[in-house]
């Protein structure tokens, strides 16, 4: 394994591990979710720049796209969370009520 592709799997499993870890506030969590597109972003890039296919160069921006939606759909459930319950902290949302 080349140290390229130890760094972003280690920056993909971190962003997992924090993800699965440390689920204290929903801002963690967003930012775990954006760490991981990112290091998944990278690597498809520099995959791309390596292979030198003109075939898969758009996959990289259609990934930043996707992340880009989900980063703003999570930041628009923040605030509505933080506005309905006043925190963003895990543990007092109920899924069951509405």
């Amino acid at each position: 394994m080349t140290p390229v592709h130890f760094s972003f799997s280690s920056a993909f499993m971190l962003g997992l591990m924090g993800l699965a870890l440390h689920r204290t506030h929903l801002l963690s969590a967003l930012l775990c979710l954006e760490g991981m597109m990112l290091s998944l972003f990278i690597a498809l890039a520099l995959w791309t720049l390596q292979f030198e296919s003109t075939a898969s160069s758009t996959a990289p921006m259609l990934l930043l796209a996707f992340s880009a939606c989900e980063a703003s759909t999570g930041l628009a459930l923040l605030v509505a969370t933080a506005r309905t319950h006043g925190t963003d902290r895990l543990q007092n949302l109920n899924l069951l009520q509405c």
